[in-house]
């Protein structure tokens, strides 16, 4: 069913200039087409991109800019053509809403690594010209393609983090067959991204390490995440000690860290994968080529991917670890996820603080 209503006004919080901060705001949503779902979002997770955009650290920030893109919702329109959802199921949107559906990366399902460029989830150029705002609002609608059925039991406050720093750290994982038993994993970096990393980890059956600046995360790592180890980064012993032990490497962490201790920790063949973003990246060719290592980025995955890494999630009971807020604390909410303050991820509460 389609409604052939004018565009409709959708309630959200928006940042108006560089402060970033954040205050209501009603726009107007493009009407259903034939292949949109329209959802009533329920939640939207908090990731650092928000603080990112809001601020405009890009420089290419449009404002008004509304923010949040991992999304679930339930489904309260379908336009004519769609065939995979109907009013009332549970959906997610992660972090972008289109693509040109034609390129190889398209017809692969790698749709985020589009030849002309995903549309991001906000602050990008929807099909009608308008900028696309995000989660922290009323309601979204996106082409059918973009959206991802949330496995039924699965608590949607929960879903939401999965559709960005879930897919982040599972999408490289899988590239790099990390899901393999008995290997060992080293995770840098225990904010969002890292613990849902470590419980990957865990679930394919790896002995996980667990990499932080700050001892405060050592027992949570160990009892709540299940990590197998905790090494104090910049104890140069425990380092040492792992010399040449670690099959992979997941770097979560944004600040800047000096790679080469890193990379002396991983086998013969070991990998590195980078899904953080640290102003630079610097390291000698020795510790590349000798014991032929790689280090690899990665970003989020495409859509078949995250669809299949949420099944996972609702299979192997992963649940990320949340603290769920009210839309007014996401001002807030932000300030503490710049300072790191947030175990381990935030979850807007959209469906009963949204007013």
């Amino acid at each position: 069913m389609s409604s052939n209503n004018s565009n409709e006004d959708c309630l959200g919080w928006a940042a108006r200039d560089p402060s970033g901060v954040l205050s209501p705001y009603k726009f107007s949503r493009r009407l259903v087409g034939h292949d949109d779902v329209s959802l009533r979002i329920t939640h939207c997770g908090v990731c650092y991109a928000d603080v990112a955009w809001t601020r405009n650290k890009q420089g290419h920030s449009k404002y008004p800019l509304v923010p949040g893109h991992e999304i679930v919702g339930i489904v309260r329109e379908v336009g004519s053509n769609v065939k995979q959802f109907r009013v009332g199921d549970h959906v997610g949107v992660g972090t972008y809403v289109n693509s040109c559906r034609e390129c190889e990366y398209c017809n692969d399902g790698l749709e985020v690594h589009c030849m002309k460029g995903a549309v991001y989830t906000f602050d990008g150029f929807d099909v009608d010209g308008t900028i696309t705002k995000g989660g922290y609002s009323s309601f979204i609608v996106v082409h059918e393609r973009y959206c991802f059925r949330i496995p039924d039991n699965y608590p949607s406050a929960l879903a939401a983090p999965l559709l960005c720093a879930g897919i982040t750290v599972y999408t490289p994982m899988m590239r790099h067959n990390m899901n393999q038993p008995g290997k060992s994993l080293g995770v840098i970096g225990l904010g969002g991204l890292g613990h849902l990393a470590v419980k990957f980890g865990k679930a394919f059956g790896l002995n996980v390490t667990v990499f932080s600046t700050s001892i405060s995360k050592k027992e949570e790592a160990l009892i709540l995440l299940g990590a197998d180890n905790f090494v104090l980064s910049s104890d140069e012993q425990q380092m040492m000690a792992l010399a040449k032990s670690l099959d992979f490497i997941i770097n979560t962490a944004s600040g800047d860290i000096p790679f080469d201790p890193y990379m002396s920790l991983l086998k013969t063949a070991g990998v590195l994968v980078l899904v953080g973003f640290p102003s630079v990246v610097k390291l000698s060719p020795a510790s590349l080529i000798l014991g032929m290592k790689t280090i690899s980025g990665s970003i989020t995955g495409g859509t078949k991917q995250t669809q299949e890494m949420l099944d996972f999630c609702a299979a192997h009971k992963i649940f990320p670890e949340v603290e769920i807020i009210p839309i007014q604390y996401a001002n807030e909410a932000l300030e503490r996820l710049i300072k790191k303050d947030v175990k381990y991820r935030f979850v807007i509460d959209i469906e009963n603080s949204l007013k």
